[in-house]
């Protein structure tokens, strides 16, 4: 069913393939079927018959004569298991198209007539236009819903659902003139659906009701006569259908008037690409004109129905013309949000503060948008700007934000630098010479920087609208941030403490008090500097051993000191102390894990290494003063010279007694004198006695050889004088004093010769 010339003969040819008479459009539009006629689907199973029925609001029968429209609708209802109802797609959401009186009607005196049965609606949408059907199906829905509402029901059926008694379905068909192939296609999946439709789930699933097919033409003849006798079956006025039509055509042409319109088309394509001057005003004038064209040609139509059209014109023309308006306001917001973007940046380039730089701006560009809007306001649309305006709003707040977090981002990152710098080199120094006031030193340091660190903060944030919340969260961010860069600085030095003890054992050892090298003489007192430099070493091995930001007391120093330097003590103590070692543990007594740097265990460990690595330097010092003491004790004991001067008396008065023996004595001293010098004793017997001896002996005969030859050649022939010595004298005495490398201090006289042979020799 449907109105007449909307092509429901041609739907059924094409859905079911039958021969229904269909219109022939070049001779113009006119009745084609007439009554009812009926068909048997061709190669669809179950057995199916069809009714092509006489379309409705035709002129053919007029205005007084549609009781048969009413009578072939109501019999299409309670007959049939599946009703499509034909409709053009324009006529959705209209009062008097679709049918929607004639389904009034029925519903109404089907129910009255006969027993409840589900007959299933499927609405056809003809001609469908690009609104996607998913927006067009609700509307048809909620429109059934309310003819269904509006029907007055018997008592057995006033809570009855519209489901008890219908099946709605709608689909939509492309127009069959201008899209024929895709209509064809459409049309050949919807056929799919009546493919044993009376299955559980297929479109007249529901059989409630239904008689034998030997029964149907006896039962459709009852249904008919019923359906004659009844007289109140009546059809909306024709006049009123025909002004329904004709407006709806008036206010189509009109609004397709409007959309090629060139001044439209230069507004709308202006309007996406900039702002336009006067967009308002230009748009408003447009809609007016359009409008009243509309009003001086539906004058003599139903008031009603031409108010219905001119609001529906009006609203399809607001409809068309927002994304325009829509279009200029989007120009308008992101226009004056980069004027505030700019203005912004300069004000604080000014040296403006932050907050009244931003409440400035903000009130400006603002006021700013509202005078563009009044430019782009349409007095018959009457659309709401507040969501844009709102839009602009949080840009520009979301931008002062994020400039905001920016700025105080890089002043923090500008402080944190800051304290970084005045506590790195410090704290390092300070670690370098740890003793027992290092940690005081430390947090005497971090709270002076911290202060200065934080009244140039406060003062910065001065300039910012942040709440008291916000201010603290950044000044205790930049205070934790400052004990972070000591903790930081201080498990970097914990990490290489092993190394900072050697360098610190090397200069208290190596060194004097006037840091002078040490020279081990024999007079030192290796141990005490030994154990003197170990406890400087492990006081720094105990500062480094935990972060003390906190001045809150505790005994690492003395349980490393009693554990480490005083063996003896720290046995007693284990064995009297039912815990055991108090170096066995990975924490400190009042040292939470956090802040332990050098856990006991590693402690322990780390002497260990330190021990290891440094006592080499201890013995090398050992052995050096040993060397040093023998090479500087070459006198016998006191006894034993006494007991020389004693026995050797008698050998000592001959010598003196016969001057020959004295001058043997002088000779052999000075050869023993020339081999002292050129073997080195004193440095041969620098690394050992074996060694010096291995030495000596190696070298002690090649010596006094070359010695001895050097004393046996004849010295040059020179003048002689009262002033010069004897020659084998002078000789003997150059030869030795350049045996020993040194230099000589001869007379005057004999140098120029005596050098000369020197050279030679």
């Amino acid at each position: 069913m449907g109105p007449q010339s909307s092509g429901k003969s041609t739907l059924l040819n094409h859905l079911f393939h039958t021969n229904f008479r269909e219109m022939d459009a070049f001779k113009g539009r006119s009745q084609t079927t007439k009554g009812i006629w009926m068909a048997k689907c061709n190669g669809i199973e179950p057995c199916t018959v069809v009714m092509d029925l006489e379309g409705t609001d035709g002129r053919e029968r007029g205005e007084d004569d549609t009781a048969f429209e009413k009578q072939s609708a109501l019999f299409a209802l309670a007959v049939s298991d599946i009703v499509l109802i034909n409709m053009w797609c324009h006529d959705i959401g209209r009062e008097q198209a679709a049918n929607k009186p004639l389904l009034k009607t029925v519903f109404q005196v089907m129910m009255r007539l006969f027993s409840p049965r589900k007959t299933t609606l499927m609405f056809v949408i003809r001609d469908k236009t690009r609104t996607p059907l998913e927006n067009l199906e609700p509307v048809l829905r909620e429109d059934i819903q309310k003819i269904w509402d509006s029907v007055p029901k018997p008592e057995a059926h006033k809570e009855t659902p519209l489901s008890e008694f219908f099946h709605v379905e709608v689909v939509a068909l492309s127009s069959y003139e201008e899209k024929e192939e895709l209509f064809k296609e459409q049309v050949a999946n919807l056929r799919q659906r009546f493919f044993h439709s009376i299955a559980p789930g297929g479109l007249a699933g529901d059989r409630r009701g239904v008689v034998p097919a030997s029964g149907f033409s006896f039962s459709a003849q009852e249904i008919w006569k019923v359906i004659k006798e009844n007289k109140d079956l009546d059809l909306p006025a024709h006049k009123v259908m025909v002004a329904t039509v004709r407006c709806e055509e008036i206010a189509n042409e009109k609004f397709n008037s409007f959309t090629e319109c060139e001044s439209w088309c230069q507004l709308e394509e202006a309007s996406r690409s900039d702002l336009v001057s006067g967009f308002g005003k230009k748009l408003n004038s447009l809609l007016h004109t359009s409008l009243t064209k509309y009003d001086s040609e539906a004058t003599f139509f139903d008031e009603g129905v031409r108010s219905l059209k001119r609001k529906q014109l009006e609203e399809k023309l607001l409809q068309l013309a927002q994304p325009a308006h829509q279009a200029i306001l989007g120009h308008l917001r992101s226009g004056t949000l980069e004027k505030f973007k700019e203005a912004f940046e300069k004000a604080l380039n000014g040296g403006e503060k932050f907050s009244v730089a931003a409440r400035n701006c903000t009130e400006s560009y603002m006021a700013l948008f509202d005078e563009g809007y009044q430019d782009a306001f349409v007095e018959l649309a009457n659309w709401d700007s507040s969501k844009v305006r709102e839009k602009l709003r949080r840009d520009i707040d979301a931008h002062v934000a994020s400039v905001q977090a920016a700025k105080l981002a890089e002043l923090t990152s500008s402080y944190e630098v800051r304290v970084k710098q005045a506590l790195y080199g410090p704290v390092e120094s300070l670690f370098d010479g740890a003793n027992n006031e290092t940690w005081l030193s430390i947090r005497n340091l971090l709270r002076c920087e911290t202060e200065s660190a934080v009244r140039g903060l406060s003062s910065a944030l001065s300039g910012f609208d942040l709440d008291e919340n916000a201010r603290g969260k950044m000044i205790t961010g930049l205070e934790d941030y400052a004990k972070g860069v000591i903790e930081t600085k201080a498990r970097e030095e914990a990490g290489r403490v092993v190394v900072r003890m050697k360098d610190r054992f090397s200069n208290l050892f190596a060194y004097d008090a006037d840091s002078m090298p040490r020279v081990w003489t024999g007079k030192e007192d290796i141990r005490f500097i030994t154990k003197t430099a170990r406890v400087e070493c492990l006081k720094l091995l105990s500062v480094m051993a935990a972060i003390r930001l906190d001045d809150t007391a505790d005994n690492i120093e003395k349980i490393l000191f009693t554990a480490l330097l005083d063996p003896s003590s720290s046995a007693a103590a284990i064995k009297s102390n039912k815990e055991g070692d108090p170096l066995a543990s990975s924490t400190w007594d009042q040292i939470p894990p956090s802040k332990t740097m050098i856990t006991p265990v590693q402690c322990k460990t780390l002497w260990r290494q330190f021990m290891t690595e440094t006592e080499y330097s201890v013995t090398q010092a050992i052995s050096a003063q040993e060397a040093n003491r023998r090479s500087n004790n070459w006198l016998p004991p006191p006894w034993a010279i006494v007991a020389l001067l004693i026995l050797g008396f008698n050998e000592f008065m001959t010598v003196l007694r016969n001057p020959l023996y004295l001058g043997l004595i002088f000779v052999g001293y000075l050869v023993i004198k020339a081999a002292w010098v050129q073997l080195d004793i004193p440095g041969q017997f620098r690394y050992g006695i074996l060694a010096g001896i291995l030495s000596i002996s190696t070298k002690l005969i090649p010596t006094i050889m070359n010695i001895l030859r050097k004393l046996s050649e004849p010295a040059p022939v020179a003048a002689t004088g009262a002033n010069n010595p004897p020659r084998h004298l002078t000789a003997a005495t150059k030869a030795l004093e350049n045996g020993s490398i040194r230099s000589s201090t001869a007379s005057s006289g004999n140098k120029t010769e005596y050098s000369g042979h020197n050279k030679e020799q």
